[in-house]
């Protein structure tokens, strides 16, 4: 059994729902603790599975069901260090490396490892998300801040929901863009795979620029960047999706090429810039590609090429064009 409080970060989402994807579990496991009144919200019991939740709102959930995960794990990776200092520590993470546990995650994660390492993390999110402001899907690489104290987290969560705190991505998509574009969809649970998600109407609102880096015309394979103006999940996958593109290895939403054979999504958060918490310095961090990408790219492009575009400043001139044009519209 597992107890947890935590703040909900969803505006108008059903109670069932949002635990549903909480905690990875299935609905008729989370509508049992609901009617068994072991959820409570703003300390008051909600036995309605469609209750609504407003952002913002204190959940507790007394049980949870789940396998106990041992306090012994054995940690047998590392995890590079881009940044630490007494208030947020950023990393470049692996992939194949989850986040944070949930019950259908058996294998050890970023934060079991943080706690191996005795690495201060911020409380707010609970027990399981220490230190968790933020986070990427398992299969992505690159990356990712982690608070250390709770006034970091704070700090960090408001400028994610400002978009103060961002990242610029890198992927490989299976057929070029026509053109750089900002694609603005709405975005929910897909409903008839709950495994994805999906472009739904009514949907939150998602936005999300995709800029050309570099085109093997011979095989119709791009390198592009990609910037987020909201934070959904599988936001970049389901936006390419809507347009007819795929990133390479992603099965889950239409990668089914045979001509390059690769076993994860090729997606790398690249650069990710923020204010710090204490200082208010504008800060940059840069989070080198993964051997396995960098395989990739060379199979495509040229090392000169390569080198020339994959770079900050070239990024940051790049998405500059896209801020100009959202400000005008």
């Amino acid at each position: 059994m597992l107890e947890k409080n935590f703040v909900c970060d969803s505006e108008d989402i059903r109670l069932d729902h949002f635990l549903t994807d909480r905690f990875q579990v299935s609905r008729n496991q989370i509508t049992e603790l609901i009617k068994k009144g072991l959820v409570s919200v703003d300390n008051k019991i909600v036995i309605k599975t469609g209750a609504k939740l407003k952002k913002g709102q204190l959940l507790y959930v007394q049980e949870v069901e789940k396998e106990d995960r041992s306090n012994n794990m054995d940690i047998d990776f590392d995890v590079p260090i881009v940044f630490e200092d007494e208030d947020i520590l950023v990393v470049n993470k692996p992939p194949f490396l989850t986040v944070h546990p949930a019950p259908s995650v058996k294998e050890p994660t970023l934060t079991d490892w943080m706690k191996a390492k005795n690495i201060s993390r911020s409380t707010i999110s609970g027990d399981e998300r220490e230190g968790i402001v933020h986070r990427i899907d398992k299969e992505t690489s690159g990356a990712l801040v982690i608070a250390k104290n709770n006034s970091s987290h704070m700090s960090l969560a408001k400028q994610l929901e400002n978009r103060t705190l961002g990242r610029y991505y890198l992927a490989l998509i299976d057929y070029p863009l026509k053109d750089d574009i900002i694609v603005d969809k709405p975005i929910a649970r897909h409903p008839k795979n709950r495994l994805k998600m999906g472009v739904v109407e009514n949907g939150k609102d998602a936005k999300s620029a995709f800029c050309k880096l570099l085109t093997c015309e011979e095989e119709n394979i791009e390198l592009i960047g990609a910037k987020l103006y909201s934070g959904r999940t599988h936001q970049i996958r389901v936006h390419l999706n809507a347009i007819g593109r795929h990133i390479l290895g992603d099965d889950l939403y239409g990668f089914k090429s045979q001509r390059v054979k690769i076993n994860r999504v090729m997606l790398h958060a690249y650069c990710l810039h923020l204010i710090h918490p204490k200082n208010g310095k504008k800060m940059s961090f840069v989070a080198p590609l993964y051997d396995d990408f960098k395989e990739q790219l060379k199979k495509f492009f040229t090392k000169e090429k390569i080198d020339e575009t994959i770079n900050v400043d070239n990024l940051n001139n790049r998405f500059d064009f896209f801020s100009e044009r959202l400000q005008k519209s």
